[in-house]
């Protein structure tokens, strides 16, 4: 019997990521729906066409394009829904509750969190990689209770496990956990060293077993998550308030008119009723203007047609399957293609300004390759041919040849044969650079059958060096407690482990003390050459320089380096240090300070042996893509797990930071300089502690700041001004600009003080000054909170891109999420909106999908308002000649098909085909982005000039055909001056006005455009002459009156020539202003036209990007600190060591009797 006590409910592993149910789907959208402000406009209509006595239309006019419009986006955001949520594939870990026993296998996830109770590993230890908690594959180690190690895999003993678990509440600290275990009446504490969290991956162990704690949304991870919000594109917002302006000046015309009709009925309609009698109930001249301003309001919707939401969304589905079916974002080696899961954003892809990406799996691929490395002077790893000049490796580059060594790993590449020569012919600096490599490490190695070694390394680097000494020559193959087992050049060494002098952050090194079979005792060191230059015996400094070029030349390619030493030890000498050490490392008082000293002591007078150069693979093309983005003024934030030093690492390597820069501020505690004091004072005053750190953290931001803008500390400085006055409205900082270019590096310590509410506004105005901004060490739900900082601050779109699950969390915050299909799992794609196998592929997601999309859907908007505008208005200047009585100008057949026919499939040709330029130059010009980033195509300025564009054509279209009309008589001399020939007239005029507005807009012509377009004109011209024949006025004489209208009208000269004429005004003024602003103020797009794809400016665009650095990144150790004294103590040893002592080794042959669970788990 098992029990779990928890505060608060409880919940089982089903994780909700969609945002409505069957149950709750139709309220839900329909609520959602309906904050459209034109939605709820449309229905107010609906219900005031529902009254006789103000409606001139009926009410199906409104209710069909209404319950349409609600229908198709319902049936989007269902489709949307439904490939948002969380599909597990397997129920199985569905129905696990708190209180169960789960067996896992190696390999194999965890998905809920659980307490380590028994594994097959000695002392209950299990090794984990928490990628998708920090993005660190580096294994970590777990430890059961000894207790509950006792139950093995005995499930008897498991099923009888009687005990009861009290612990904290659900919370999203993942580095900590308090609880207690009450088993036979003993408590046991319990800490997160005895957790295994939801995301971690079994490695290294074969089985273990585990009682769950938290499950589904409980889980740490889950609740790091964030909670699933419906997005809106910043157009949208826009348009809701657009359409708010668009109600207010719609209440001004109504209000015009219903006042001009009160006017009109006092002074002359009251006294005109034998004529024209006014309607039943209506007894004054004030309540006709009443009901007179509710039928405008009828008449005049159409300048919010209920048509553009549906063409909206017509537009953005049609977007989103270009991304879909774009074969240049397709990666073959995984089969996946990208893939828009949401429908509603493509737009909004097109103004990032602010990008937050995870690290690793996002720009790095997570392998480490042993490139190059400098042995004695000597740097090895350039291929060259017979002429002696260096050559590119590529895929065709002959391989080093391993053949030889039959416990080669396979996988391993290196090209340069000089250096296995060297190895062949027994160089003696050269074996001790190897042997250094075989033996001074922490990994573990695992050996079920013969000849196949698995190394797994708590470090990727240490990995890699291993699996280089093991290719040339150098075999680790087992260790024990006290030993190191090492195949030299096929002959087996077992060589003494005496001591770890392990690895910290200050060291940044590490070393062992090894006794070899010939007696020799000997230190073998390696770390960062910054702190082992300084640790070297004066004899090394010629050697130290050829060592320091080499150094050099490998951090301009991006290489991770590290120094390795050695030094020959006395053996009187060394008994006295090892006794030393013993003492240390007993004491109860100051036992880190004395073991420092200690290895300080010895860990002098070092012989240098060289260098390795480690590449840690990013994925293809990051750095050029990163270098493209920047172009396009897009701000990259790097928010990751990883320590310092490795996210430093990557970004030098992927040109995020480099030597250009003015400066890189890195933001810490600085605990180290403020340890004496914290012991002297702090100790009785443990409140002082924070505000230290606080007024440390603000005072870096401030220096940080000074440096790059010191204007920005003057009273005159606008933020200083805005935010000198007290206001409830949200502070909107405007951008900055420093003078020069800075990046920024923080931790995530020093983030957590800068998040709180005192510092983020110094955070966020620091921080947005950089070109680029590192976070590293942070939780999930600090990269959800740094995004959110920056919504709040900043009038600017978001994108986050990450791969794992501790991704989630800042995916679902910004504007636009995007998932990497990569190795860490389908949790981040998902909860993604887009997502796609490479970042690479971000680069043509914004710059061509998104910034075409962004073009479309502005002149989309541009031109239907305008359209609308045009039409409707002609309605405010014909009441002014019919006494204000609310009759419609056009006849409503017109009225009917005008958006829905004759207007929509020309503006969504352009909509979905148009191209100011081709994809190719979209990306060979990233500054073609700025604009959208900028809002500059759309947005309340460029909607008013709309505005009076189509007042103006509205004035051309209603005055010139009534000036024309007027006692106008046919050729024939019969009347033509009539109120059917004029709203005939009207009507061409207007539709040919807008298809020649919209062939102006169009920049890229397609067969479908022009399709359209002419289409639309001739299906108008053939559906007026037949709804205005003499068959359709005999079979339907109610529903069109307007018989021989068409061919009297349109067979007279003077009428087309007004029409012409109508045209010509209303189209001129257009042409002249884009004329002479093409001229004047080009747009970027303007400019790259005018190149006309000249091939030697492609070939001046198409450079080669080359790393810049020199920087020399330290050892980029990522194991845990006391892994050294783990391995000494033997806690983590099988109990049998698979190698003899001898020159000859048997395999290491286990039986054990496997259970495939396919990455699930088994409930007991």
């Amino acid at each position: 019997m098992v029990s779990s006590c928890i505060s608060g409910g409880l919940h089982n592993t089903k994780v909700k990521c969609s945002l409505w149910n069957r149950n709750n789907f139709l309220p839900l959208n329909l609520f959602e729906q309906f904050q459209r402000i034109a939605n709820a406009y449309f229905l107010f209509l609906l219900i005031l066409q529902l009254i006789p006595q103000i409606s001139s239309l009926a009410w199906f006019t409104t209710v069909v394009p209404l319950v349409l419009v609600l229908a198709v986006s319902g049936v989007k955001d269902a489709i949307d829904d439904f490939d948002l949520s969380c599909r597990l594939k397997d129920e199985k870990w569905m129905n696990v509750q708190v209180g169960d026993i789960i067996r896992l296998e190696n390999n194999n996830f965890v998905t809920a969190d659980l307490l380590l109770l028994s594994s097959s590993e000695p002392h209950s230890l299990t090794y984990i990689e928490t990628a998708e908690l920090d993005g660190e594959t580096n294994l970590k180690v777990k430890q059961a209770l000894t207790v509950t190690a006792e139950l093995g895999e005995d499930l008897q003993k498991l099923t009888e496990f009687n005990g009861e678990v009290k612990c904290e509440a659900p919370n999203n600290k993942l580095d900590k956990f308090t609880g207690t275990l009450t088993l036979r009446g003993e408590k046991y504490a319990l800490d997160n060293e005895k957790m295994l969290l939801r995301g971690c991956i079994i490695r290294n162990t074969e089985w273990c077993f585990g009682l769950v704690i938290y499950a589904g949304p409980d889980t740490k991870l889950m609740q790091n998550s964030g909670k699933t919000t419906f997005k809106r594109t910043s157009i949208d917002r826009l348009m809701n308030v657009l359409v708010l302006l668009i109600f207010a000046f719609l209440a001004l015309m109504c209000l015009i008119l219903a006042i001009g009709n009160g006017i009109w009925e006092y002074d002359k309609g009251y006294y005109f009723q034998v004529y024209l009698p006014w309607a039943e109930g209506v007894n004054s001249a004030s309540y006709s203007g009443f009901l007179m301003f509710w039928s405008y309001v009828i008449i005049l919707n159409t300048v919010v047609p209920i048509s553009l939401y549906v063409s909206v969304e017509i537009i953005r589905l049609g977007n989103s399957f270009y991304i879909d079916w774009d074969r240049k974002m397709y990666y073959p080696p995984k089969d996946t293609p990208a893939q828009a899961r949401t429908t509603t954003l493509n737009e909004e892809l097109g103004q990032i300004k602010y990008i937050f990406s995870d690290k690793t799996g996002t720009l790095t691929q997570n392998i480490m390759c042993f490139n190059k490395c400098s042995i004695h002077g000597k740097s090895y790893g350039d291929v060259y041919d017979m002429s002696g000049q260096r050559i590119e490796i590529n895929e065709k580059t002959e391989k080093v040849d391993f053949s030889y060594n039959q416990l080669a790993d396979p996988k391993f590449a290196f090209y340069d044969h000089s250096l296995v020569e060297a190895v062949k012919l027994g160089d003696i600096q050269t074996h001790r650079f190897f042997r250094l490599l075989s033996l001074c490490h922490t990994v573990m190695p695992e050996e079920k059958k013969e000849g196949n070694l698995v190394y797994q390394a708590q470090s990727p680097d240490e990995g890699a060096l291993v699996t280089a000494a093991r290719n040339f020559g150098f075999v680790f193959r087992a260790r024990t407690p006290e030993t190191i087992t090492v195949v030299e050049m096929g002959e087996t060494k077992v060589y003494k482990l005496l001591a770890i002098l392990d690895f910290n952050n200050v060291r940044k090194r590490m070393s062992v003390i090894v006794r070899s079979p010939e007696g020799d005792l000997t230190l073998y060191c390696k770390g960062a050459d910054t702190i082992l230059y300084e640790l070297l015996h004066s004899s090394c400094d010629s050697l130290k320089e050829e060592t320091t070029e080499h150094l050099n030349e490998f951090a301009g390619e991006g290489l991770r380096t590290l120094v390795v030493a050695y030094k020959n030890l006395d053996e009187e000498y060394f008994q006295d240090w090892i006794r030393r050490h013993h003492e240390a490392s007993t004491a109860l008082e100051g036992r880190e300070d004395k073991l420092s000293e200690l290895y300080e002591e010895i860990e002098k007078d070092l012989m240098l042996l060289g260098a390795t150069a480690i590449e840690d693979k990013l994925q293809d093309g990051v750095p050029q893509t990163i270098e493209t983005l920047a172009r396009a003024s897009i701000k990259i934030w790097v928010l990751t797990g990883d320590k310092q030093e490795t996210a430093m690492n990557i970004s030098y390597s992927c040109n995020l930071l480099n030597d250009d820069m003015d400066d890189v501020f890195v933001i810490e505690e600085r605990v180290t300089y403020l340890f004496y004091f914290h012991k002297v004072v702090l100790i009785k005053h443990k409140f002082l502690y924070k505000p230290l750190i606080l007024f440390w953290i603000f005072f870096s931001f401030r220096d940080a700041r000074k440096k790059m803008k010191p204007e920005s500390f003057l009273d005159s400085d606008e933020i200083n001004i805005q935010f000198e006055k007290s206001s409830k409205k949200p502070k909107v900082l405007p951008d900055e600009q420093a003078n020069g270019v800075y990046g920024l590096v923080i931790t995530g310590h020093s983030l957590a003080y800068g998040l709180e509410e005192n510092l983020e506004l110094e955070l966020v105005r620091t921080a947005c000054m950089c070109k680029v901004v590192i976070c590293c060490r942070v939780t999930p739900l600090q990269k959800a909170q740094v995004v959110e900082l920056v919504k709040k601050y900043k009038k600017a779109v978001t994108l986050a891109i990450g791969d794992g699950a501790n991704d989630v969390s800042m995916i679902k915050t910004a504007h636009i999420g995007v998932g990497i299909s990569g190795q860490e799992g389908m949790q981040a794609v998902l909860s993604s909106d887009f997502s796609f196998a490479q970042f690479r592929y971000l680069q043509r997601l914004l710059l061509v999908h998104g910034r075409w999309s962004y073009i479309r859907m502005c002149k989309f908007l541009k031109y239907f308002f305008y359209k609308n505008f045009a039409f409707t208005l002609v309605h405010f200047w014909y009441g002014f000649f019919s006494g204000f009585s609310a009759q419609t100008v056009y006849d409503e057949w017109f009225i009917t098909l005008y958006n829905l026919v004759y207007t929509s499939l020309p503006v969504l040709g352009m909509s979905l085909f148009d191209q100011d330029v081709d994809d190719r130059w979209s990306l060979l010009f990233p500054q073609l982005y700025v604009p959208g980033q900028q809002n500059l195509y759309f947005n309340k300025t460029v909607f008013v000039k709309c505005m009076f564009q189509g007042i103006y054509s509205s004035l051309i279209l209603f005055f010139i055909p009534y000036g024309a009309m007027y006692n106008t008589v046919r050729s024939d001399g019969k009347a033509i001056a009539d109120y059917q020939s004029f709203a005939l007239m009207v009507q061409t005029c207007l539709l040919i006005v807008v298809s020649v507005q919209i062939c102006l807009d169009t920049s890229y012509w397609t067969v479908v455009n022009q399709f359209f377009i002419w289409g639309s004109l001739s299906v108008y011209f053939a559906i007026t002459f037949t709804m205005y024949s003499d068959g359709m006025y005999m079979i339907f004489t109610a529903s069109f009156p307007f018989v021989g209208t068409a061919r009297n009208t349109l067979s007279q000269p003077n009428v087309w020539l007004a029409i012409f004429l109508s045209i010509t005004l209303c189209v001129l003024p257009v042409v002249g202003f884009r004329f002479l602003k093409t001229q004047l103020r080009p747009t970027p797009s303007d400019k790259v036209r005018k190149y006309l794809i000249k091939p030697e400016i492609l070939q001046q665009h198409l450079r080669r990007l080359r790393r810049t650095s020199t920087r020399r990144s330290g050892y980029a150790f990522a194991h845990q600190h006391g892994f050294g004294a783990l391995i000494m103590s033997g806690r983590n040893m099988r109990p049998k060591s698979p190698f003899a002592t001898t020159g000859t080794f048997s395999p290491n042959i286990r039986k054990c009797s496997e259970k495939p669970l396919v990455g699930q788990g088994t409930r007991t």
